[in-house]
C-alpha cells in the first residue's frame, strides 16, 4: 500500500543535496507528489510502488485534464513525477519506471508579456526618494531591469554580493548556481542612494548584523511575497492590462536588450538560462514587434 510520505525524506534530501534544487522547487515536486498520491487514495485498492505502470500514469493525466489544469500545469507534475520514479528506480526501490512511456505534454507557447520603453520610465520614477521604503523601491526596481535576475536571486543578495565601483553583483540562480551580472549606471546609483539614506533607517529597526542588501519595514531580509507587493504598488498606475508580477521586468530585461542589437548567447548568460531554447522566446517577442511596426507604416504591408 502507497502512504502519502512514502520515501520523501529520502527523496528531499536527493534533490537537496544531489540535485541542489531551490527551495521553491522542492516545495512544488512534494505538492505535486504528493498531489499524485492523494488522487489514488480515492481507489477501493491501493497500489504499491511497484505495481504502479503506464496505465497508472494515464489515468492520473485523465483526472488532471477532467479537472481542467492547462498543458503547462500538467507538464510540471510529470517533470516531479519523472524526478521522483527516477529517483526511487536509481534506489532500486521499483525496478520499472511507469513514466518510461509517456510523453512529456506540450505546453502552450504563450509570448511573455513586457513594458515598452517609456513605461519602464515611468514605473523606474515611480518610487518617492524622499523616505527610505521609497529608495528601496526604487533600487529594487532599477535593479530588476538592469540585470534580468529572478526574484528570487534579487531577495539572496548580500551586501558583499555588490561591487558598485565596478557596477557589478553576484548572483545565486537556480541550483545555486553563480553568475555575476551588470548593474548599469542608474542601478549602482540607485543602490548608492539607498545604501546612504535608506538602509541605516530600516536596519535600525531590526539586526544590527543583517547581511542582505535590501530590507524589509522591520529591518529584516525582504521576501519574494514582499517584492511582489512593492512592484504591484507602482505597476496599477503604468500598466492597465491583465495582472502582471515583476517576472515581467526579467522578460523586459531581454526583449530591450535584443531589439537594440544584443546577441542572443549574451542575452542568455546574463539571464542565466542553461538552454538557448529558453532564450529564444524572445526573438519571437522581437519579432512580432518589428511585424507590428512594419504593417503600421510600410505603405504596401
Amino acid at each position: 500500500m502507497v502512504r502519502k510520505f512514502d520515501y520523501f525524506e529520502l527523496f528531499f534530501d536527493y534533490l537537496r543535496a544531489v540535485k541542489h534544487a531551490s527551495q521553491h522547487t522542492i516545495t512544488s515536486y512534494l505538492h505535486d507528489i504528493g498531489q499524485f498520491y492523494e488522487f489514488y487514495r480515492s481507489w477501493d485498492e491501493l497500489l504499491s510502488l511497484e505495481d504502479m505502470d503506464y496505465h497508472t500514469i494515464r489515468s492520473y493525466l485523465t483526472f488532471l485534464h477532467g479537472q481542467g489544469y492547462k498543458k503547462s500545469s500538467i507538464a510540471r507534475k510529470l517533470a516531479a513525477l519523472r524526478c521522483y520514479f527516477r529517483f526511487l528506480q536509481k534506489h532500486k526501490i521499483i525496478t520499472n519506471n511507469p513514466l518510461k512511456f509517456i510523453h512529456t505534454t506540450k505546453k502552450e507557447h504563450k509570448l511573455p508579456a513586457f513594458l515598452a520603453e517609456e513605461q519602464i520610465k515611468q514605473l523606474l520614477d515611480a518610487p518617492d526618494c524622499t523616505s527610505p521604503l521609497g529608495l528601496r523601491d526604487k533600487a529594487i526596481l532599477e535593479t530588476f531591469y538592469a540585470s534580468g535576475i529572478r526574484v528570487s536571486e534579487l531577495v539572496g543578495i548580500n551586501l558583499d554580493n555588490v561591487n558598485l565601483n565596478l557596477g557589478f553583483t553576484l548572483v545565486f540562480g537556480k541550483g545555486g548556481k553563480e553568475r555575476i551580472v551588470p548593474l548599469g549606471r542608474f542601478a549602482t546609483k540607485a543602490i548608492e542612494n539607498y545604501l546612504a539614506k535608506g538602509r541605516p533607517v530600516l536596519v535600525e529597526k531590526g539586526l544590527a548584523d543583517e547581511l542582505a542588501l535590501f530590507l524589509n519595514y522591520r529591518g529584516q531580509r525582504i521576501t519574494a511575497r514582499g517584492v511582489r507587493r512593492i512592484f504591484e504598488k507602482y505597476i496599477s498606475s503604468v500598466a492597465n492590462t491583465a495582472k502582471l508580477y515583476p517576472h515581467v521586468l526579467r522578460h523586459t530585461f531581454a526583449t530591450h536588450m535584443l531589439e537594440r542589437g544584443a546577441d542572443l548567447r549574451v542575452v542568455q548568460e546574463l539571464l542565466g538560462h542553461v538552454n538557448m531554447s529558453t532564450t529564444q522566446i524572445y526573438t519571437h517577442v522581437t519579432s512580432v514587434r518589428l511585424k507590428e511596426v512594419y504593417d503600421k507604416t510600410h505603405p504596401r504591408a
